[in-house]
């Protein structure tokens, strides 16, 4: 069997937990921040785990982390 290669996006994007479950960052943090409040950027540095319909796809793209 060869190896599975990784994909290069992915890899920078997403990390699995010791359970397994996919990690992610929270979208909109890069720019246009005057609009949003403290609050909204505080939980927007948070990680939260990838939705279950996402996770099959997303360990394929990663297979070796």
């Amino acid at each position: 069997m060869p190896k599975i290669k990784t994909h290069s996006g992915a890899k920078k994007r997403f990390k699995l937990s010791k359970n397994g479950k996919v990690i992610r960052a929270h979208a909109n943090k890069s720019h246009i921040l005057n609009k949003k409040t403290r609050k909204r950027k505080r939980g927007l540095r948070q990680t939260v785990v990838a939705d279950k319909t996402n996770t099959a796809q997303l360990k394929r793209l990663v297979p070796y982390k």
